[in-house]
């Protein structure tokens, strides 16, 4: 496994930088050893001895729903497989694909994808990780062997990750027998926890690695497993994360009512004490009170608006949530694109599609909507990977993105309106030059360090399951 190691100097001087209070001038960030900021001090001269960003800084993005393996099938279903081509038949493909996973093929696929997704501008990464188990839904000798394969991905890349092992249970509501397709991601409660405590103790967890659950879905687990697994969970890491995939799809919903008598995120909300540990992807087909109520509720919406798109989910009611002071953050989930300003940008525009309207995300206290987005998805991704990594402010973990100043989407622009260019604007190579993790940097010119080794391995990988 390929190790980053950390840069001599533990300070950066930066001309301008994005702070909790907004733009700020001649910032020096200071970190320690274990790549935690120590301080972060604006208006200050540069000291002579101090290297200096090359462009402005602004904190790294969290990604909080993520399916690594599913990179590796990005653009190929698309194509009509029958006259209803929808979700369920696209999952149909993605199941037959995840049955040829391998361990090495599955370590490849990550760090290729973790490497993109620096990159891009996401520093820290929640894998919601299913596939457990050999094809035929034998276990492997070490039972965490494929979730470790990945944490070892994420630790190679540089990128921070909360690993979300899942609890998949059943093949539907009413507790019904899982498909054939499915024997890779079953497990009961009591055996996902041990491979979560097995894991722990491979790779134990460090400002850069934070252990939670993942009950799948509504339709994978039972009222009653579901709190043994939470049970467990915080008698081991209380207030761990818990992230689920919920209200996706409107068969989704009409499921839920039929065999348990309430809608998805009313149903969780009713009996379990969802709080601010909960992140709640997707989310899409909630009602006006739901949409209330996950909002009161403090948890967090996680919205992957190109898988979202791209699976013709539907549309999340943004504005209501956002109005009710609700919290998101943004994933990339099946990794069809990989890119947080994308995410932003088609979170607005869906809602100015729906509503004929512009800056609809906009607020009187954020005239500027990707200003808005941005400190949201910051805030709420944030708070879904349960780690420190929620800004450049001391306690923080040292992660950022350094612009380019002469990028033809913000060259040229007031500093108030340069998120507004990196966001909405889509013109040539990405404008994030640098990326920082933990205070090393691990993208230089937008070039990974070992994107060739990785990118190699990933091509091998690849033409192993498509033969």
């Amino acid at each position: 496994m390929t190790q980053v190691t950390k840069q001599a100097s533990q300070s950066l001087f930066a001309e301008h930088a994005y702070l909790p209070d907004g733009w700020r001038r001649q910032v020096l960030l200071q970190w320690d050893a274990q790549g935690v900021l120590t301080s972060v001090t604006p208006d200050t001269a540069a000291p002579a001895d101090v290297a200096k960003a090359a462009g402005p800084v602004v904190p790294g993005m969290p990604n909080l729903h993520s399916h690594a393996f599913q990179r590796a099938m990005a653009g190929l279903t698309e194509y009509r497989a029958n006259a209803t081509d929808n979700f369920w038949s696209w999952r149909d493909l993605m199941y037959r694909f995840a049955a040829r996973i391998t361990p090495e093929g599955l370590a490849a696929i990550a760090q290729w994808l973790y490497i993109e997704m620096l990159k891009a501008g996401y520093t820290s990464v929640c894998e919601f990780h299913y596939v457990h188990h050999m094809p035929d839904g034998s276990r492997y000798g070490n039972a965490a062997e494929l979730a470790q394969r990945v944490v070892d991905a994420a630790q190679a890349s540089g990128i921070g990750m909360t690993m979300l092992p899942v609890l998949y249970q059943f093949g539907g509501f009413g507790a019904r027998a899982p498909r054939e397709d499915q024997r890779r991601f079953i497990n009961t409660p009591d055996s996902l926890l041990e491979m979560l405590n097995t894991l722990r103790g491979a790779r134990p967890e460090s400002s850069a690695l934070r252990y939670g659950v993942a009950p799948h879905s509504l339709r994978a687990v039972s009222q009653q497993s579901l709190r043994t697994l939470l049970e467990g969970l915080d008698a081991d890491l209380p207030g761990a994360p818990v992230h689920i995939h919920i209200a996706e799809q409107t068969a989704e919903v009409d499921a839920c009512l039929e065999t348990e008598g309430a809608r998805p995120v009313q149903w969780l909300l009713d009996r379990f004490h969802v709080d601010g540990r909960w992140c709640l992807v997707h989310a899409t087909h909630v009602n006006a009170e739901e949409t209330l109520a996950l909002a009161r509720s403090g948890a967090i919406a996680g919205l992957c608006l190109t898988t979202e798109a791209n699976l013709g989910d539907g549309i999340f009611p943004a504005q209501e949530y956002l109005d009710a002071q609700g919290r998101f953050g943004i994933g990339s989930d099946s990794h069809i694109g990989v890119d947080w300003r994308a995410e932003l940008r088609l979170l607005e525009y869906g809602q100015r599609l729906v509503r004929r309207q512009r800056n609809v995300l906009a607020s009187t206290d954020a005239t500027h909507v990707a200003d808005r987005l941005f400190d949201a998805a910051l805030d709420g991704g944030a708070r879904a990977t349960g780690r420190a990594v929620n800004g450049l402010r001391p306690g923080q973990r040292a992660d950022w993105l350094v612009l380019d100043a002469d990028h033809s989407s913000i060259a040229e622009h007031a500093s108030d309106a340069w998120l507004s260019g990196v966001v909405f604007c889509e013109h040539g190579e990405t404008p994030i030059r640098d990326v920082y993790t933990g205070g090393t940097k691990v993208v230089s010119e937008r070039k990974h360090r070992d994107e060739e080794r990785a990118y190699a391995q990933y091509r091998v990988a690849l033409a192993g399951l498509l033969k």
